[in-house]
């Protein structure tokens, strides 16, 4: 059995390692699909105002 700390040395070096190869991720707030069996909901007319965000996104 290794000492607790060399087994806490590994940890963290295994987290770093980790951390470095991870891609970011990024969750967009898009609402699920809706199922073929879910009843149509009453649909919002295009000319409604609403106020719309801006997303900008830098590669």
């Amino acid at each position: 059995m290794l000492p607790p700390f060399i087994i806490e040395q590994i940890r963290k070096r295994e987290e770093e390692e980790r951390a470095r190869y991870e891609q970011p991720q990024l969750d967009l707030p898009i609402p699920p699909p809706m199922s073929p069996m879910a009843p149509m909901g009453p649909r919002r007319d295009e000319t409604d105002e609403e106020n719309r965000g801006v997303v900008i996104l830098e590669l």
